[in-house]
């Protein structure tokens, strides 16, 4: 089996990051190769998947205090509409039997 190292598709930068050129639908070696660039890419999503988390988690205060604020506007406006419906009270009353005589 072939070392990434010694493959002429591997790069070293001069920080020690490492890159790979290679191309799984084209320039795969050996099968390990594609076995190694999946791992690559698994752990490439997994990074990309913890940064969206960590964004979210200093996110996740200010959503709080909207969330409140909208709580309260929502519960305003609420209040501020409740005399356009009618109340439970009035609906309970009994206005007795309608006489058709007195229209």
């Amino acid at each position: 089996m072939i070392q990434c190292s010694e493959c002429e598709f591997f790069q070293r930068s001069e920080s020690g990051e490492i890159s790979f050129l290679c191309d799984p639908f084209s320039t795969i070696k050996e099968p390990q190769c594609l076995q190694k660039w999946q791992l690559i890419k698994i752990n490439q999503m997994v990074s990309g998947y913890q940064a969206t988390l960590k964004y979210y988690q200093k996110l996740a205060p200010m959503q709080e205090k909207m969330f409140g604020y909208m709580e309260k506007e929502m519960d305003g406006m609420n209040e501020a509409d409740k005399w356009k419906v009618d109340d439970e009270d009035d609906d309970d009353q009994d206005w007795g039997p309608v006489d058709d005589d007195t229209f």
